[in-house]
């Protein structure tokens, strides 16, 4: 990438250096400069600048978020991007959800769909397994089973985008084939069936960072450069999913708080999450109710609303699309004023 930064910005030797700091080439003239390297480090860039320099860190972002797609299509769903943050709201159907949150009756997760449809939930999230830290897979049929039932049943009630949480494409088919539009990959599409599944049935997807397994991911992960790692990982997910024949309106990235990360992870990456992004596709988070929250506050996680709260705001400050929570209603006004702040207007 090559950004054209000119006299008028006032520039001086402090925003030259800040870009060489982040190694990017730059080009000095009597005209202004030029800014070479790429998305990645240029965002990197425009963030050591926010503290001195507001106006031109938030005119490098707003040129390096041009490319993210305004629209998500997912199956015969159009999904808007960027007038808000939209709002994802969790049905966990296994009973072992780490949340506490997890249901057995179909009929019960059916009335909670129902409730976050009337809450305003603009997405519906499906989970039939969990990948809590040190969660063994429960047998593929069942988790299948799961999905189909409930999908099944909630897709005749609503138009809103219906995602299936799987990384298992038996799982995954069960849920495209009863009506699901996304399906929300915590493995980054490692089975590369997977992102001809979705391709075939041009569904949207969530490519997510994980480090390991449910299983083993919480055991001491540890990285040498925590947001360079993610981001070629998620790079490489989406090369998968582009390669496969996914559309690239159709993807969606979500660097994975809580999946083999430490508490210092998951702050970095809140506190950095605007560095995602400069990939150029719609930024998902997932924060609502997960240990740090617990660690930071001790509470219980059906106590870490307004943990959630806080975590949500600075994630939609700092450039989510899609945030993926528990509490649908609160959490859509911890988007509407967070919004509200972020983008100088609201209705």
């Amino acid at each position: 990438m090559v950004l054209r930064v000119s006299s008028e910005e006032s520039l001086d030797d402090a925003i030259l250096r800040y870009a060489e700091n982040e190694g990017l080439a730059v080009l000095s003239g009597k005209e202004g400069a030029l800014v070479i390297g790429s998305s990645q480090r240029c965002e990197w860039w425009a963030g050591r600048l926010a503290s001195s320099y507001k106006d031109l860190s938030r005119q490098i972002r707003n040129v390096l978020r041009m490319n993210t797609p305004s629209v998500l299509y997912a199956r015969d769903k159009t999904i808007e991007l960027g007038s808000r943050t939209l709002v994802m709201g969790i049905v966990n159907i296994s009973p072992d959800s780490f949340s506490g949150d997890g249901l057995e009756d179909i009929s019960a997760a059916v009335s909670r769909v129902e409730t976050f449809l009337d809450q305003g939930a603009d997405i519906i999230d499906i989970g039939a397994m969990s990948t809590r830290p040190g969660s063994d897979p429960i047998p593929e049929e069942e988790e299948a089973s799961r999905l189909k039932d409930l999908i099944s049943r909630i897709r005749p009630m609503t138009d809103v985008p219906i995602s299936a949480d799987t990384y298992r494409l038996g799982p995954a088919q069960a849920a495209l084939e009863a009506g699901a539009d996304i399906i929300n990959d915590v493995s980054g599409l490692r089975d590369p069936e997977m992102a001809k599944l979705v391709a075939a049935y041009e569904a949207g997807v969530v490519v997510m960072h994980m480090k390991g397994t449910p299983k083993d991911m919480q055991d001491n992960p540890q990285y040498d450069d925590l947001i360079s790692e993610i981001y070629s990982e998620l790079e490489a997910g989406v090369s998968r999913a582009l390669d496969s024949g996914v559309r690239r309106e159709s993807i969606i990235i979500d660097p994975g708080i809580g999946f083999g990360k430490t508490i210092e992870h998951n702050l970095e990456i809140i506190a950095r999450l605007g560095e995602f992004k400069s990939m150029g596709y719609p930024v998902l988070i997932g924060t609502s109710r997960k240990g740090f929250i617990g660690r930071i506050t001790g509470k219980d996680p059906q106590e870490r609303k307004f943990g959630t709260a806080a975590t949500v705001a600075l994630s939609v400050a700092a450039g989510a699309d899609i945030v993926r929570v528990h509490d649908v209603e609160q959490m859509l006004d911890v988007c509407l004023v967070a919004d509200a702040i972020v983008r100088r207007e609201f209705l």
